[in-house]
């Protein structure tokens, strides 16, 4: 039995050898993204950033869907009326998990796109450091056929990874497309049939489990900061970052990685990693 059994009621989590198995839990709404589900997925995300015997989470759907974007029911018509407290209440949630939590969380997390994600699940399929999807998932931005603009962070979000023209054709016609035109634009990293996506996930973790956990996630980090910085702010946040990640990683990788190089010349680093 998972240590989280039962602990969450529209999410899903399970814990197996550093892997922690995030799935959202909605198979009957295609995983449409409720105020349930946002807050149990903030929950979700701080108590694993915390747990040692997780060091990559991988997010999915259950079912044939990855997520079908914001519930609208629960979203929009249960909430005409609300005031306004309740409504920026809702819109906090959803930001916290989606990117402000995910897109810099602290340890890796990889995007396992196994059916449907639409609209506002670009937000944290982007949001995650990697993405691997089924060459038969189907990818949409079908907010303007329901009569409103993408919401959230969501045109951010498919900017940065489709590039411009790629991201406003969909955008403006509100057509679907599949894992495999997904991967030829970068908007995930990989597609595979579905019947080999696990497996697929299971070994990208796998090569992230292998790295400095410390180092990881500076590298991370830095990266994701540089796209947004200048040159010179780049040059002093970078060396921070560099700096962070030496004084700070308790298996110091910087000093065993230049012994077993060139000491021990037991390691070749643009071929493999320094032995942990």
């Amino acid at each position: 039995m998972s240590k989280y059994e039962g602990r969450w009621s529209v999410v899903k989590v399970d814990v197996e050898e550093g892997i922690a198995w995030v799935t959202l839990n909605r198979p009957e709404k295609r995983n449409a993204m409720s105020p349930q589900l946002n807050r149990e997925m903030i929950d979700i995300l701080e108590t694993l950033e915390l747990d040692d015997d997780v060091q990559v989470l991988v997010l999915t759907g259950a079912g044939e869907s990855w997520s079908a974007g914001m519930d609208l029911k629960e979203y929009f018509r249960e909430t005409d009326g609300k005031s306004d407290v309740f409504q920026e209440k809702m819109r906090r949630d959803c930001s916290q998990w989606q990117w402000k939590l995910l897109r810099f969380y602290n340890k890796a997390t990889i995007a396992m796109v196994n059916g449907w994600c639409f609209g506002g699940a670009f937000s944290p399929l982007v949001a995650c450091d990697l993405a691997i999807a089924a060459d038969e998932a189907v990818f949409g931005l079908s907010e303007i056929n329901w009569g409103i603009p993408p919401g959230n962070l969501v045109s951010k979000a498919v900017a940065d990874t489709m590039g411009h023209r790629a991201a406003l054709y969909y955008v403006m016609t509100g057509e679907t497309w599949t894992g495999k035109q997904a991967a030829e634009m970068g908007l995930v990293n990989k597609s595979v049939p579905r019947a080999q996506l696990r497996d697929e996930v299971k070994a990208l973790a796998g090569k992230l489990l292998e790295k400095n956990p410390a180092v990881l996630r500076y590298a991370k980090h830095g990266f994701k900061r540089c796209r947004e910085l200048n040159w010179e702010q780049n040059e002093d946040y970078l060396y921070a970052k560099v700096d962070q990640s030496n004084g700070r990683d308790p298996e110091q990788g910087r000093a065993k990685g230049l012994k077993q190089f060139l000491d021990d010349k037991t390691i070749k680093p643009g071929l493999q990693s320094y032995k942990r």
